[in-house]
Formats: C-alpha cells, sequence, structure tokens
C-alpha cells in the first residue's frame, strides 16, 4: 500500500497555499514547506521556557524513524527568516537529530486568523480526511486559532467529548497514526489502543491488529484481558500445510487472509477489506463458489 503524505490533507492544505520556494525554503505539497531549520527561531513570548532533554531525546529518535508527521507553524520574521507559532518541541528535536529542514505552515500575517479559523473549518465539514488528519486540524484550531475546545465543537458542530478522543489520537506513537492515516487500522481500533496507558503494550496490541486482522470487537476484548492482567493466548506456529492453505485461500480471493490456529487445533481466517467496493469483490468471488 502506497503511504499518504504525511500532515493535513490536500482539503486542509490548497487553503493556505506557503511562500514562493526561495534559496532556503521548497514547496512540498500544498499549504506546507520545507523550511531551513536555522531560519527559523522560536518565540521570545513562548511561555515554556524548559524542555526535557529526555523527552526531546524520544521524539527525535521517533522523527528519526518516522519523519516530522505533524508540521510545525511559522509566521514571516524578516525577509528570509520565520519565527515558530506552534510545534517548538517538534522543531528542537528535529534540531538536535541534525536535520537541515522541517515541514511548516508558514503563516504571513497575524490578520489572516479569521480565514484560518473559517477555511479549517469549512473543509472539516465537506472534506474526505482521516481520522489523524481530522485531529491535526483541530490541534491547529485550537493553537493557531486561539479557540478552546468547547468554541471549537462549537464551530464543527461537535460535542466536546467527540473533539476531545480526536485529539487524543495526536498522542498515538507515529507508527499508529501513520497507520491509521493509511487504513491499516481503523480509528475503533484507535480508541482501544489509546485505553492502554503503556506505549509499549500499545504497539505490542498493534503489531497483534496487523498480524492477525482482529477486528474492532476482538481488539476491545484483548485489550480487556491484558487490563486484567490476562496473558494473550500463546501464538502456535502454522505447520506447512496450514500456510499452504493460507497461500490457496488468499490466490483464490485475490486478497491476503490471516489463518490463526490455537493450541487446540480451533482457529479462524480473517479476510480484510479497505472498502465497500473491495467487500463486494470478496463476496462475489465466494457467488462464485
Amino acid at each position: 500500500m502506497a503511504k499518504k503524505q504525511s500532515g493535513l490533507g490536500k482539503g486542509l492544505d490548497s487553503l493556505l497555499t506557503g511562500p514562493k520556494p526561495t534559496s532556503n525554503v521548497v514547496l512540498s505539497h500544498a499549504g506546507v514547506s520545507e523550511i531551513a531549520i536555522e531560519k527559523i527561531t522560536p518565540n521570545p513570548d513562548q511561555p515554556r521556557k524548559t524542555f526535557n532533554d529526555a523527552v526531546l531525546q524520544d521524539l527525535a529518535d521517533s522523527i528519526k524513524e518516522h519523519g516530522v508527521i505533524t508540521p510545525i507553524t511559522v509566521k514571516k520574521s524578516g525577509v528570509d527568516s520565520y519565527q515558530i507559532i506552534a510545534g517548538e518541541r517538534r522543531w528542537r528535536a528535529s534540531k538536535l537529530l541534525g536535520l537541515a529542514k522541517i515541514p511548516a505552515f508558514v503563516r504571513e500575517a497575524e490578520d489572516d486568523n479569521k480565514l484560518l479559523v473559517l477555511g479549517l473549518v469549512e473543509n472539516l465539514q465537506r472534506e474526505n480526511l482521516d481520522p489523524i488528519e481530522v485531529a491535526q486540524a483541530y490541534q491547529r484550531l485550537i493553537e493557531e486559532g486561539g479557540l478552546t475546545q468547547e468554541q471549537l465543537g462549537k464551530q464543527v458542530g461537535k460535542n466536546h467529548a467527540t473533539i476531545a478522543n480526536s485529539l487524543r489520537l495526536l498522542k498515538l506513537s507515529p507508527e499508529i497514526q501513520v497507520g491509521l492515516m493509511n487504513g491499516d487500522i481503523s480509528e475503533g481500533h484507535a480508541k482501544s489502543i489509546l485505553s492502554l496507558d503503556d506505549e509499549n503494550k500499545q504497539k505490542e496490541i498493534y503489531t497483534e491488529i496487523i498480524a492477525k486482522g482482529l477486528s474492532v470487537r476482538a481488539t476491545e476484548d484483548l485489550v480487556r484481558r491484558l487490563k486484567d492482567g490476562k496473558k494473550p493466548s500463546k501464538k502456535i506456529a502454522k505447520s506447512k500445510e496450514q500456510k499452504e492453505i493460507q497461500e490457496r485461500i488468499s490466490t483464490k480471493l485475490n486478497t491476503k487472509i490471516a489463518l490463526s490456529v490455537t493450541e487446540r487445533g480451533s482457529g479462524k481466517i480473517s479476510i480484510p477489506f479497505k472498502n465497500a467496493r473491495e467487500l463486494e469483490a470478496i463476496v462475489a468471488l465466494f457467488d462464485k463458489i
């Protein structure tokens, strides 16, 4: 599966086109520019003055593996310089990593705040955005638009709980966020994963979902067992015959299926699909059998 570009989707990006490319700014995709880190400075009015070194290093390690998923936001502070509006931790972690450039939204003026809010709200209501793109848009509206979660809810016609749950998705590790953006897991899966506080356990569950094609209900059961202190059922290696059966079924259905078997010989076959069209194609194949 081809991975999507990180950051906001093209619907939101198209509203806020970045500056024309210069020697230090390269336009990547609509609305997001790759800006030389050395041309960016922190906001002196930023209330946070100290940054935890260990947390920054963890973020740097994450960026090294997955890149900067959510662009920072900057404003012009000179002919060829920029000041951070939001995202200083991402900027510091990228600098720590030794990156030359970082993806950023460029605000040309402070008085375009109303346009930003109106544009993002309009696109949230009409564009087919994935859950991470929606959460990123909410975060931008809060950070740059100066909205509270309650005010944001009124703007987009959502209740406070919906806004809060959406924003929580940004607390997932980058690996899981990318999986959600690519459609490898659903928002229901993500919410189940978030009910675990331990990041290692979250990644363990995520890996299990991908490997076994678990449904949201099965994921909820697995998370519940972990919370109750029960270990997941032991994974049994498939025999050569079972692998051949899995391959035959996959070939027949023209899609990758997952076959799992327990110690007692029981098990299940999972047939994943990405959309209604793929489901219809699978059903049509069964009709011919």
